[in-house]
């Protein structure tokens, strides 16, 4: 019987386990969103991954949310990520790229002075985390349909460097409340063109930017996130389960590496509202991660009653290099440092101790 240690393949991507490192921001790269050697480090110690998702990487400057985020649309930040890649697979591990862009949860000063972009002109709730501290949202710009062919080549091309950075394939980014997220749900989208008002319009955006990544690397490269009621950043939508059921059955088509799936809310932001992910899962062609809140014992069984083919943690990798002998060993863990997740130096990033 399949557990988290056994091997499995997601779309081209050959699993050693079924134990995925989430993707996870930890804001330590350089001014000009290019890997350090300091990130080099991290990603290599957690190698012994299934697989490691990086944290959420910007597609162009204007996907930028947060201070010293990493990018993947400069020649350098290729280059940066390339040591990375390189030192994971020297490991024996597979990474892939998640592909970012916030949408409105930004700043005109992360953005060179433009305001945010958004579907419609929804101010969130909450303060933006920029160099200057905490801030207030801005009212983002709502985009023009003419803009949106610039945002999927952006895709296009941030997938492109991503394979020419080494990576195993991408994560398209469509979870959390940043912009992808932001066309599905109906509490940001209030467009009253093809890509707003129904479950079809507001979806239409996602499965643009989905169709030219495959069309550009391959379906088998490429994996999907979705957080169908994760409130965080100010997000709600009328009927989560009709339309993440309709974004599941038409992401069927794509024929993608993996559908993984935040199944609740994270990082605050208020209650979750009720959701089936059964039913959802149920109308999940491709091979599908969970994600949230999982221990070893919950993931086995997720894997074992066929909900799960993987199962995706975070915050016990950033303490537990090592995750996946700890798991094995019934070892006890290290606890995460919260203090140390968002920015800094190598504490509480590059020092938790191995067995």
């Amino acid at each position: 019987m399949s557990d988290l240690f056994s091997p499995v393949k997601l779309g081209s991507i050959a699993m050693s386990n079924r134990m995925v490192m989430a993707p996870l921001t930890r804001n330590r790269s350089s001014m000009e969103g290019v890997p350090q050697d300091i990130n080099v480090t991290y990603y290599e110690q957690r190698a012994s991954a299934g697989l490691i998702i990086t944290e959420a990487t910007p597609i162009s400057p204007m996907g930028h949310g947060y201070p010293l985020l990493p990018g993947i649309y400069t020649d350098a930040q290729v280059a940066g990520w390339k040591k990375v890649t390189d030192a994971v697979h020297a490991k024996g591990g597979k990474i892939v790229i998640q592909l970012w862009h916030v949408g409105r949860i930004s700043h005109p000063s992360l953005l060179n002075g433009a305001t945010p972009v958004a579907p419609s002109a929804v101010k969130p709730a909450g303060k933006a985390f920029t160099f200057e501290g905490l801030v207030d949202y801005v009212e983002p710009r709502a985009l023009d349909a003419a803009e949106l062919p610039g945002i999927v080549a952006d895709y296009v091309q941030a997938s492109k460097n991503a394979i020419k950075a080494g990576f195993d394939g991408v994560e398209i980014h469509s979870a959390n409340g940043y912009l992808l997220d932001q066309f599905l749900r109906d509490g940001t989208n209030q467009r009253t063109d093809s890509y707003g008002g129904s479950i079809e319009n507001r979806a239409r955006f996602l499965m643009d930017v989905t169709k030219a990544v495959v069309d550009a690397i391959g379906s088998d490269k490429v994996g999907l996130r979705l957080s169908p009621v994760n409130p965080f950043n100010d997000m709600k939508d009328s009927n989560p389960q009709a339309l993440f059921n309709y974004v599941t059955e038409q992401l069927n088509q794509f024929n993608l590496a993996y559908l993984h799936v935040v199944e609740g809310g994270i990082h605050g932001g208020g209650v979750a509202d009720p959701f089936d992910f059964d039913a959802m899962r149920k109308l999940c062609k491709s091979p599908y991660m969970a994600n949230l809140s999982y221990d070893k014992a919950r993931g086995n069984a997720a894997i074992a009653s066929g909900h799960a083919d993987a199962v995706a943690y975070g915050v016990p990798f950033i303490a537990n290099p090592d995750l996946v002998e700890r798991f094995r060993q019934n070892a006890p863990l290290n606890e995460a440092d919260s203090k140390s997740f968002y920015g800094g130096t190598e504490k509480g990033y590059t020092d938790y101790p191995t067995l």
